[in-house]
């Protein structure tokens, strides 16, 4: 059996599997693929001169194209109405194997089935936009029947279509899962994804590649496939972000990982031990206070980070620095920092999360700075908890929803105008995550909906809400950089407002390549997978560090402790952070409000 698609025939040649839905031989050079065709022609072929090698492939392929009795194809769309076959590609081989052998077998998933034409047209009109950035590909052919065809004794075409289960009828029934199948195959997920980057297709996918197949080789393929590349998420929301059917990729790989668990039959100790902790406040917060004690021999005071790491890290978390834990936490040092304001235009109240109570309290010291004067009243609703994204990343979904609703609870949103994140992941997640989590309990429905209308991340309460003018600011010209944080230029959906506020507060915003990919924390990701964390903030610093600025910053403490680890392990003179800080740092004077 001779593969057509130029892609798969150069990795048939090579034995390997595809290493991307659209293009598969991705991973190869041309130098690599020129050398394999001297191979295969015996004949020398020049290593830069792609459009020769292309001609080579054509001389290749053509006699078996002329020869074939049957060609075998699949099929990119099914058109129930009128039992067309629609293929979509970009060099014509395609047709070329559905038009000149006497037998054709199409071999079509399930998923492929649309109602009609006009949902079809939609399809190919987006396919090509995301898979290659074209605005039409190059070939659309159309089948509808047996063809009049000279090979064939009968003067027909035998023509087999073959519709493919293998469990997408399972998929289907899954009120979850079933939106998988909308997938179109466009391979998208796969080009923004940064693990995808680092690690290639042959590493994260076992047929299907990307985002969909953490997903996919679940159900296809069994969890034993599926086991060794499910966790390979950094939860950036790249690939949800791009996804032309909207697809919660993200989600829906959590709860992959949750099901191999379930399979596996027993939970590893980490997840046992974190749901046991987050589900139960004044044990976890006990814990934080007893381990800021314990780690004072490991402190270097100064720059307030780790000096030894703890033996659990190991060398392999040795591309960082880590921050200490903070002496007091913000929760302890607030009775004395609550602003008392009477008749206050708004009374917000923040959400600080984990890393700002405990590791960071700077950072919201800086926002109780930046308020006063505005006539807001800041409350700290004590009962907060965290917001529960790290157990839904280690697939502990029933602690994530019981986190989540002690958190609606906590929150009493008749008293406040606002609730305001430090952290875009907190704030993503108490948004998006939560609506997912508690979509089946009806009586958190209000909650959730105050929830939604009243959240709102720092830079868009400044800037939206308060409105802060430059004559409040020293206009020093500072030239920071800027690190857009996933989920808040994805999940919330705010990239103007930091970039608006650097320049209200008299910074020079020095744009930087790639500014809205990630930074390779993701939580426990960082800890887990060391090796691609350390490269893809590698890449990230290096951009950063090209735009020549004196000042890093971005709007999520974990990016921070990230981003901020990573300069001081190369002993950067660039400081790294939170937008809160550096915007404090500009004012004129404490209480200086709007002019």
């Amino acid at each position: 059996m001779t593969e057509t698609d130029l892609g798969e025939w150069i990795i048939q040649l090579r034995h390997e599997g595809p290493s991307h839905m659209v293009m598969p031989a991705i991973h190869l050079s041309r130098q690599q693929v020129g050398t394999l065709f001297g191979e295969v022609t015996k004949t020398p072929v020049d290593l830069e001169d792609i459009d020769r090698m292309v001609k080579v492939a054509r001389k290749e392929l053509r006699p078996a194209f002329l020869a074939a009795d049957m060609g075998i194809s699949g099929a990119n769309l099914a058109v129930a109405e009128t039992g067309t076959l629609g293929l979509i590609s970009n060099e014509g081989n395609a047709r070329l194997v559905t038009t000149l052998p006497r037998v054709h077998v199409a071999l079509v998933g399930l998923e492929k089935l649309v109602p009609d034409l006009a949902a079809a047209l939609r399809i190919i009109k987006v396919l090509p936009k995301n898979a290659t950035g074209q605005a039409l590909t190059s070939y659309v052919t159309w089948i509808t029947g047996a063809v009049e065809c000279g090979s064939s004794p009968s003067g027909k075409k035998i023509l087999h279509i073959v519709f493919l289960d293998n469990g997408r009828l399972a998929l289907a029934r899954d009120p979850f899962f079933s939106e998988a199948l909308r997938c179109i195959r466009c391979g998208a997920c796969s080009n923004v994804c940064p693990v995808y980057g680092k690690v290639g297709g042959h590493t994260l996918g076992h047929v299907y590649i990307g985002a969909i197949g953490l997903i996919l080789t679940y159900f296809y393929h069994g969890k034993d496939q599926a086991r060794a590349i499910v966790r390979n998420c950094l939860n950036c929301q790249a690939c949800k972000s791009v996804c032309p059917v909207n697809i919660d990729l993200p989600y829906l790989i959590k709860k992959v990982y949750g099901l191999v668990q379930k399979a596996e039959g027993a939970r590893p100790a980490k997840n046992i031990v974190l749901s046991a902790v987050l589900k139960n406040r004044r044990l976890f917060h006990a814990l934080l206070k007893v381990a800021a004690t314990l780690q004072k021999p490991l402190v270097q005071k100064e720059a307030g980070v780790l000096r030894h790491l703890p033996f659990i890290f190991g060398k392999v978390q040795d591309f960082r620095t880590l921050p200490a834990l903070a002496e007091k936490p913000f929760r302890d040092l607030w009775p004395k920092l609550r602003p008392q304001i009477q008749n206050p235009t708004y009374r917000v109240a923040l959400f600080g999360g984990c890393v700002v109570d405990f590791v960071s309290p700077e950072q919201a010291i800086s926002l109780v700075r930046l308020l006063d004067g505005h006539n807001v009243q800041l409350e700290y609703p004590p009962d907060q908890n965290c917001c529960g994204l790290p157990a839904l990343m280690m697939a502990e979904e029933e602690t994530a929803m019981e986190v989540a609703v002690q958190n609606l609870e906590a929150l009493d949103f008749r008293r406040y105008a606002y609730i305001l994140v430090l952290c875009a992941s907190c704030g993503a997640h108490l948004k998006e995550g939560y609506s997912r989590l508690l979509a089946q309990k009806p009586e958190m429905a209000e909650k959730l909906r105050l929830l939604h209308e009243k959240l709102i991340d720092f830079s868009s309460f400044m800037v939206k809400v308060l409105k802060v003018t430059p004559e409040s600011f020293l206009q020093n010209q500072t030239q920071v950089a800027y690190h857009s944080p996933c989920h808040l230029c994805r999940s919330l959906g705010v990239t103007r407002e930091p970039r608006e506020l650097l320049q209200t507060a008299g910074l020079d915003y020095a744009p930087c390549r790639d500014e809205d990919v990630c930074c390779g924390f993701g939580g426990s990701y960082s800890l887990e997978f060391p090796e691609i964390s350390s490269e893809i903030l590698r890449q990230k610093l290096d951009h950063i560090e090209e735009t020549g600025a004196e000042v890093l910053v971005t709007d999520c403490p974990g990016c921070v402790l990230q981003l901020r680890g990573g300069m001081d392990k190369r002993n950067s003179r660039i400081q790294v952070r939170h937008i809160a800080e550096v915007v404090a740092t500009n004012l004129k004077k404490t209480g200086a409000g709007r002019h």
